[in-house]
């Protein structure tokens, strides 16, 4: 009798610790919303696209007119002696001041500033694929963290309620022995297994304070009640379809095939520099005598035409590291399009074995069970020992718990192949948060405002609102 109640007591106590519901959860996207908001990864990378999208504004500085002050006061003081001054030593002594205006303008440079902008706009088309490169990376970490978590509740759940079912057994066993229906073999063996419950236990509560660890490292905030995905995101039917996609919108393709571009760009870059520019340049002056009427004024302006003529093969050698480095990129792009489609490709098989493992675990459970039954009603009748009893509560144990497993793994492994496909976003998924926009602060800085125009002051408020003033 005492072990068809403690077989009983198992079974019910399995059953609530996996489906009781829970009030308030938190739920997959919440996890993901938080780890958008608070990720300092991507908050880094947010300032390297603007780092790179003020590249765009210093090159276009390059073609408009740079105008400069300067100013000196000197005092001149010396002694000579000459015919002039017959024969005497005389001392010399004057004060000057003197200011300029220099403004300077290139009016051609064989397209050298326009493709230094070219270059620059591409650099910052790459650096924002790469933000949401890091944008996916965020948002899987956020669904790694929380199935974790997940998993780590669920063993702690299974650990304890086999704590207590076996030290209900050890219970039962004891008094068993007591009325010699059972040898002290059989109550050495209930205390054994007990002791290596608490075991488990114990690996399985400190697995659960590494996740949530975990969880408060990617999320920001230590996690709750959470609840279990009810739907997994939806994949493309074949591995082939998924590759297509994932080749034509995986940001790090995108990101390389930018580089590529702005590689080109440098060549013709290199090869320009290498001809004449022309510059126009004015200057205005003033120089005032300090201890006398005497002064100075004039200016000047002209065009200046120059280039190079030996520079000992500085400027071919800079041609030719284009060249080599444009060659490496795509090379690069190559590789990264191959290693794309093969984390597709593993990424599908992942999520295939996970499946295969939660039909498998399904099985185990539905058979584990049976057994655990029979088992049951035999030990009740006295044809099974204490041992037999507990092998059955330690295989349905081991079944629930790798079902548990293979539905976290699933889930994990689902996001991973959205990930391969560049579809892991905020976009995408729809979340509810305030997305940031790569192109409002491009905007404000590509025609490279002053900081006293009403561009520069608007960009000064974004700046406060960013807290980056």
């Amino acid at each position: 009798m005492a072990i068809r109640t403690s077989i009983t007591a198992f079974a019910l106590a399995i059953g609530v610790g996996l489906t009781a519901p829970v009030a308030k959860a938190e739920t997959l996207a919440d996890a993901m919303i938080g780890a958008y908001n608070s990720s300092g990864l991507l908050e880094q990378n947010r300032a390297v696209l603007r780092a790179a999208d003020e590249d765009v504004a210093q090159a276009v500085a390059a073609l408009r007119p740079v105008v400069s002050w300067a100013s000196d006061a000197t005092r001149q003081f010396g002694t000579s002696r000459s015919s002039s001054t017959g024969g005497m030593i005389v001392s010399t002594v004057s004060n000057t001041m003197s200011a300029s205006l220099i403004a300077e303008l290139t009016v051609f440079d064989n397209g050298l500033s326009r493709l230094a902008i070219e270059t620059a706009k591409e650099s910052v088309l790459s650096t924002r694929q790469q933000l949401v490169s890091v944008e996916q990376q965020v948002l899987l970490s956020a669904v790694e963290a929380f199935m974790e978590v997940r998993r780590a509740i669920e063993n702690v759940s299974l650990r304890e309620n086999n704590v207590r079912l076996i030290t209900q057994e050890l219970r039962a066993a004891r008094e068993r022995f007591e009325v010699g229906e059972v040898t002290r073999t059989d109550v050495s063996l209930a205390e054994a297994r007990l002791a290596a419950a608490r075991s488990q236990l114990a690996a399985a509560q400190g697995a659960l304070t590494i996740a949530r660890e975990e969880y408060l490292a990617v999320v920001g905030r230590m996690p709750g009640a959470l609840q279990t995905p009810r739907t997994l995101p939806t994949l493309p039917d074949t591995v082939d379809t998924a590759k297509a996609i994932a080749v034509r919108e995986h940001p790090q393709i995108l990101s390389v095939q930018h580089q590529v571009a702005a590689a080109e760009l440098s060549i013709l870059r290199a090869k320009a520099a290498m001809k004449p520019s022309v510059r126009l340049a004015g200057r205005l002056s003033v120089t005032e005598g300090v201890d006398s009427d005497r002064f100075t004024r004039g200016g000047s302006i002209g065009i200046e035409a120059g280039g190079p003529i030996y520079q000992g093969g500085r400027l071919t050698s800079l041609v030719r590291q284009s060249i080599a480095n444009r060659d490496a990129t795509r090379g690069q792009l190559l590789q990264v399009v191959d290693q794309t489609a093969q984390n597709v490709g593993n990424a599908y098989a992942q999520l295939r074995i996970a499946r295969a493992s939660l039909v498998s675990s399904e099985r185990q459970v539905r058979a584990a069970t049976v057994a655990f039954r029979g088992v049951r009603e035999e030990a009740a009748l006295g044809a099974r020992t204490t041992l037999d009893v507990l092998n059955a509560e330690q295989e349905l144990l081991d079944a629930r718990s790798a079902q548990i497993s293979a539905q976290v793994d699933e889930n994990i492994a689902a996001y991973r192949v959205l990930s391969t496909l560049g579809r892991l976003t905020a976009t995408d998924l729809s979340l509810n948060v305030q997305q940031y926009d790569p192109v409002n602060y491009y905007n404000l800085v590509k025609d490279s405002p002053i900081q006293k125009s009403q561009q520069g002051q608007q960009l000064d408020r974004v700046l406060k609102s960013l807290g980056k003033n």
